[in-house]
């Protein structure tokens, strides 16, 4: 028997592989001419152990970390696995990062070395962030990479020898700190251990009987949590194909060429694609065509070819709730799709709809191993094979975020149903998600709009919505000032314009406003939207104006008055 063959970490996974099928293609890169470079499961090993050499060469202390900035390639993974085949811990990084948050992580994680991925600076924030690398830092650029004047992964692979014995981790080591945002605008690192990872995987392995036939095509951020978890542990656990999207130009070619049997997307993706085939097949003309028994199923299997989904057998939704008639359109023409629910600090794995067990509005039921409750607050709390080994440099935050019978607080409220299904309310917290799945901390950005002296309560909220926005509330005197004529709305709107761009370039892409709404109504204690001591109660505040959210979308205004 292989010493590989129990799959206990990504390295036992990705050597198994390698041992037992080196001629087969593991994964494939899309490259600027419109090329691909294939990468199989034995060159893919004998890349990552002549790197793994390298690093070890270094002497960095046991357990270093290591950056990993990029967009998703090839390459990005294979450095993942250098990088803990040689005894060290990854630090991703999201190349949409702006350079304070980029920095703070190379800074709080100790990073001894950064690899630099495919980065452009037009989809990602390479030109913020090369400006705050310090001289100090040892760079390695990978393919498609940016610097040309950095070691190069290429000549690495060239210049070492594979490495004469393959040290397997243990289970219970640090594999990964993931960052992700806090309450208090700084991120915080998720330590993830290499037992972890596999548990999760092995975990979902009956639930949705995935097998080395799927493929699947990577395109989501392999630095957050969801597709390092599903694409990138998945592929290596099972031994699947992984395509990759060159960039958003060519997503529909990438999709295509991938034939994907395993789709993960995010309500934003799933409603473009509502919506673009809604543009060229009207809604009234689909009902037709749908109901006539010859056309019919001929008709639901061309739209899902012409999306590139038409070899899909499972396909999932994340980061936020889709709208109920859109996930009904997509079940209409045969594909079912099937929501999850799970955060950084369980590593995704907590809850997921099953075949044939769908609720409507619901995230399904725990995964495999996973025990679930609904606290007092009623915040769900999870306990998960997936869960963090803490925060990383903060325990008194880990101690915070867990009860003391080791259940997470996810900060979430909701609702179980009478077969265990559980559906999300609202949130605990003040953090809020957007429909990209990215948190947002309002409190922060709040503080920074909190300098208009005609303003006198702000609320930044946009759960559901692509990006955040902000109610404005102006005190008596500004309203009074602006009933009798003594102050202008046109000069206030292009004053409230300015601050917004002021405020939105100090925030990362995900936290950025949308619009500002200056609301009609006073909020008060007594009509009791602010509490006793002049807090905003956001669940009051969100119940009256959130509906309005769509429309004010669509009016395509920076400041709107209502």
């Amino acid at each position: 028997m292989s010493r590989y063959a129990s799959r206990s970490t990504l390295i036992h996974c990705f050597m198994l592989w390698a041992e037992t099928s080196p001629n087969t293609v593991y994964m494939t890169q899309p490259l600027a001419d419109g090329k691909t470079l294939e990468v199989t499961w034995g060159e893919a090993a004998n890349q990552v152990t002549r790197v793994a050499n390298y690093l070890k060469s270094l002497n960095l202390p046991a357990g270093s970390s290591i950056g990993l900035l990029g967009r998703n390639s090839a390459h990005w993974i294979l450095a993942d696995l250098s990088v803990w085949m040689a005894g060290h811990v990854t630090v991703p990084l999201y190349p949409t990062l702006n350079a304070e948050s980029a920095e703070y992580i190379l800074e709080h994680s100790e990073c001894k070395l950064l690899f630099l991925g495919k980065l452009d600076g037009k989809a990602d924030g390479w030109n913020d962030i090369k400006t705050i690398l310090p001289d100090s830092l040892p760079l390695i650029g990978l393919p498609l990479s940016p610097r040309s004047d950095v070691t190069q992964w290429t000549d690495l692979v060239a210049q070492n020898e594979p490495l004469a014995e393959i040290t397997l981790p243990d289970t219970s080591a640090m594999a990964t700190i993931v960052y992700t945002s806090g309450s208090t605008g700084r991120p915080k690192g998720v330590m993830h251990s290499f037992g972890t990872m596999c548990t999760v995987a092995g975990g979902l392995r009956d639930t949705y009987k995935i097998n080395r036939d799927d493929r699947m095509l990577s395109y989501l951020p392999l630095a957050h949590v969801a597709e390092r978890a599903v694409v990138e542990t998945a592929s290596l656990y099972f031994g699947f194909k992984i395509y990759f999207a060159d960039n958003l130009a060519t997503f529909q070619q990438d999709l295509q060429r991938a034939q994907p049997t395993i789709f993960f997307s995010v309500p934003r993706l799933w409603t473009k694609f509502y919506l673009a085939i809604n543009e060229k097949l009207p809604p009234a003309k689909q009902r037709i065509l749908f109901n006539i028994p010859i056309l019919s199923g001929v008709i639901k299997r061309k739209i899902l070819t012409q999306l590139g989904l038409d070899k899909v057998r499972l396909a999932i939704t994340a980061s936020a709730p889709l709208p109920p008639n859109i996930l009904q359109w997509y079940r209409n023409i045969g594909l079912d799709l099937l929501d999850v629910y799970g955060m950084t600090e369980n590593y995704g794995y907590s809850h997921g709809s099953r075949p044939g067990e769908v609720r409507v509005g619901y995230v399904g039921h725990a995964n495999p191993g996973v025990q679930h409750r609904i606290a007092d607050t009623g915040e769900v709390q999870v306990k998960s094979p997936g869960q963090m080994m803490g925060y990383y440099k903060a325990p008194d935050k880990t101690a915070e975020d867990m009860t003391d019978d080791g259940y997470l607080k996810t900060g979430d409220r909701g609702e179980l149903d009478e077969q265990g299904r559980l559906r999300i309310t609202g949130r605990v917290k003040e953090l809020f998600k957007t429909s990209k799945g990215k948190y947002v901390a309002p409190v922060p950005i709040e503080q920074k709009l909190n300098v208009h002296q005609k303003v006198e309560v702000i609320c930044v909220t946009g759960p559901t919505q692509p990006q955040p926005f902000a109610l404005f509330m102006l005190s008596l005197d500004a309203m009074a000032e602006l009933a009798d004529g003594r102050l202008d709305k046109n000069t206030l709107t292009e004053e409230f314009t300015a601050l917004l761009k002021t405020v939105n370039a100090t925030l990362e892409d995900h936290e950025q406003l949308d619009y500002v709404v200056v609301v009609k109504d006073q909020w008060t204690m007594e009509n009791g939207f602010l509490t006793p001591t002049m807090k905003i109660k956001r669940n009051i505040v969100e119940e009256r104006y959130l509906p309005n959210a769509d429309t004010w979308v669509g009016m395509r205004k920076t400041v709107i008055w209502e």
